[in-house]
């Protein structure tokens, strides 16, 4: 499997997940997850996919400084309905980091390590950030991705119509794909700590 190699150069977000250390499945539940991991989960890699990596990394980081995180012991909720937008994507991305899972998520053993109910969707559009809460503290933080610093390659604009028509050779669908990938790269490379991209409110 072929994937461009800034994947590999990406953050990686470190997690302790309880459940998987109960399981078997990876010693004390420690487990790294990769941007690569994200991609696999959505099928493609874009500016939103990235843009949840980094938003969920952030709020990890924000919600347990100095130490690792725990994976299943937070909530999430979104500010639009889970149709509405980018909404859905940006939510799968932050399940896999945080463990977070609507109605049809794990539902538990014995009462302990429920995943469902953890991440909430609103009813209609109400804008402004995502909420992340430890649920052990209570302890919250407000995060908001920002992509207008980080723009589009003018090639991809020029690209799009041709490629999306079916109009577009060999050479320009890769030229598009190259461009397509190079916000994603600038995003995860030079801003995934950023303030202006990632902007972060404490709860």
């Amino acid at each position: 499997m072929s994937m461009p190699e800034f994947f590999d150069r990406a953050p990686v977000v470190c997690v302790r997940d309880r459940l998987a250390d109960l399981l078997g499945a990876a010693g004390d539940g420690v487990m790294e997850y990769h941007y690569a991991d994200a991609v696999r989960l959505a099928g493609h890699s874009c500016p939103t996919v990235a843009g949840a990596f980094l938003l969920g990394r952030a709020a990890l980081m924000t919600l347990y400084p100095g130490e690792i995180p725990e994976r299943g012991g937070v909530s999430v909720r979104m500010p639009a309905p889970v149709d509405d937008g980018v909404t859905g994507v940006t939510a799968q991305v932050l399940t896999l980091l945080t463990g977070a899972a609507a109605e049809n998520g794990f539902h538990g053993l014995g009462g302990q390590h429920v995943r469902s109910g953890l991440l909430d969707f609103a009813e209609s559009v109400e804008g402004g950030p995502i909420l992340f809460r430890r649920n052990d503290t209570g302890a919250a933080v407000a995060l908001t991705l920002d992509l207008s610093s980080v723009p589009p390659d003018p090639a991809q604009r020029a690209l799009l119509g041709p490629v999306l028509q079916g109009n577009a050779d060999a050479a320009q669908r890769r030229a598009f794909g190259v461009a397509w990938q190079g916000r994603v790269r600038r995003l995860l490379l030079e801003h995934a700590d950023d303030p202006a991209v990632i902007r972060i409110e404490q709860g």
